[in-house]
């Protein structure tokens, strides 16, 4: 297995053969006779155009967050339910889910008149807390992961009488779910090479298999867990379930410690392959199917789609047909910020990195010389030192080859150069630090600038500057906008103001004098 590359292969490689296990042979008669129509729609199955033409292959997006409840979850949850007593439906159902799982159970038992108890993490994003009290359901939230819910869901469940519905460990709920790769099949009868599917609990991707293992089993079914949230891609390495002590919480509908007896029975016998992807290939899928579709997927939900690019280019595909099931859209909006900026890491088209430059006149010139025409992202400074300055700086890239070019052309022209590209803390935290007081910047002015935003703007600014003004702060972020703004620092001899008003009005920029700013007095000056 080489996990160790971030994918792995499981005993099923045996099933392009054709074989189908006999113990999940009963699948497809309950795959077949599945109820989910009542609430589900049979969701469009499309041509990622752009995707497609930048991996060279063929791939579709199964576009399960399109369904009433913006996940395939409505599926398993309705079929489940569907086929209760009328005696345990009047008792009403309790179930234990991140979110998604939680709205099918409350649209459901609307739809079949039956009180519904949810248990949700206290971590769930309050769309999904917010959209399932909007259908009717009691929320209880309690812990931090799926687990921590599910152990109260069952005490509840004890207490009250209840039904359990699970999120994914019952054949009913498996069986819903498999009705996505009953369509994918019907919707697309030519050749297919791999389905891409997110695995939480292991309840899509074992429906999934068990239709597809059924009825074309050449087709590759490819499993795709984040590395954090990994419990399934573990326990068919250890050969039984293992949990885990802690999962990571971006892709909250994947969130889970412990994946089930049945899911780990079933994928371990008719999944193919295994890919873990990171937070910022995540982000990337996300914006890759927006590009494609302007539709914003959950993390979760583009799961699929990272996993698909990522093994497409591990193993050198071109020509082939994939298929991803984009399974869910609940996406909190405040959460848009933090995706946007990791998706060009993730895409590898932004690099990051610290420069060191000594403190002295045209350092800072030279150092936008080099950058050139490039698009910067992201420029941060603060003088500190009186012989180094250090930079912070983010430049659009075409790939990690040209990223390690730019570091050795800054180290070849004397500037030490630290590429930050795959540093955690960096793209977390720092890129947003950078600032503070400095003894250094005592007779600095303040000013913000507007210039319009395309390629070259800021280094043809900067570049205009007279080499006696030392720029003793700096700060600009790409906003995506028509316009970029930036905030610098200027230590300019007082004997040369008048010079300096009039390359102001050479510059026909808006600005803004910031000097007396009790914000810039109180954290900067």
């Amino acid at each position: 297995m080489s996990t160790s590359q971030n994918a792995t292969s499981s005993s099923a490689a045996s099933l392009s053969s054709g074989s189908v296990p006999g113990a999940v042979g009963d699948y497809l008669q309950r795959i077949l006779t599945a109820r989910v129509y009542d609430v589900a729609i049979e969701s469009p199955l499309e041509s990622a155009k752009n995707l497609s033409a930048r991996l060279s292959n063929a791939v579709w997006l199964k576009r399960e967050d399109q369904q009433p409840v913006f996940s395939f979850k409505i599926r398993g949850a309705y079929n489940k339910m569907a086929r209760l007593t009328e005696d345990e439906r009047r008792r009403g159902v309790i179930c234990a889910s991140a979110g998604n799982h939680a709205q099918g159970v409350a649209l459901a038992s609307r739809r079949l008149g039956c009180p519904a108890f949810v248990v949700m993490p206290a971590t769930s994003p309050q769309l999904k807390v917010k959209a399932v009290r909007a259908l009717g359901g009691e929320v209880v939230l309690h812990g931090d992961s799926y687990t921590d819910a599910y152990r109260r869901a069952l005490e509840l469940q004890a207490e009250r009488g209840l039904t359990f519905v699970h999120p994914f460990d019952d054949p009913d709920v498996i069986a819903g779910q498999g009705t996505v790769a009953m369509e994918i099949l019907r919707q697309h009868q030519h050749p297919i090479d791999a389905v891409f599917v997110s695995i939480g609990g292991g309840g899509l991707i074992s429906g999934v298999a068990a239709y597809i293992k059924a009825v074309r089993p050449e087709i590759k079914i490819v499993g795709v867990q984040t590395v954090d949230s990994d419990a399934m891609i573990r326990s068919i390495e250890a050969g039984k379930r293992v949990e885990l002590s802690e999962v990571g919480l971006f892709s909250d509908g994947t969130a889970v410690k412990q994946v089930g007896e049945e899911t780990l029975r079933l994928t371990r016998a008719l999944v193919d392959d295994f890919v873990r992807v990171d937070t910022d290939a995540v982000c990337a899928a996300i914006k890759d199917v927006f590009e494609d579709t302007r539709s914003i997927l959950e993390p979760a939900g583009a799961l699929g789609v990272a996993g698909l690019k990522q093994y497409a280019e591990r193993h050198g595909l071109r020509d082939r047909t994939l298929v991803a099931i984009t399974c869910g859209a609940n996406m909190n909006f405040d959460r848009l910020r933090f995706v946007a900026e990791r998706a060009e890491v993730g895409e590898e088209r932004e690099a990051l990195f610290a420069v060191t430059i000594p403190e002295e006149r045209g350092s800072f010139r030279r150092l936008c010389e080099l950058i050139g025409p490039r698009s910067v992202t992201e420029f941060n400074y603060r003088i500190s030192d009186a012989a180094e300055a250090h930079v912070f700086v983010g430049l659009a890239v075409t790939g990690r080859e040209e990223a390690r070019r730019l570091a050795s052309d800054f180290a070849a022209h004397g500037f030490a150069t630290v590429d930050l590209t795959d540093d955690e803390l960096s793209k977390e935290h720092v890129r947003h630090m950078v600032g503070g007081r400095s003894p250094l910047a005592r007779d600095e002015r303040l000013y913000r600038f507007d210039f319009p935003e395309r390629p070259g703007a800021l280094m043809r600014f900067l570049s205009s500057m007279h080499p006696h003004w030392n720029i003793s702060l700096f700060h600009y972020r790409n906003q995506a906008a028509d316009y970029g703004r930036v905030l610098i620092g200027l230590q300019i001899p007082d004997g040369e103001m008048v010079e300096f008003q009039q390359f102001l009005d050479g510059l026909a920029y808006p600005y803004a004098d910031e000097s007396t700013n009790p914000v810039y007095r109180l954290f900067l000056r």
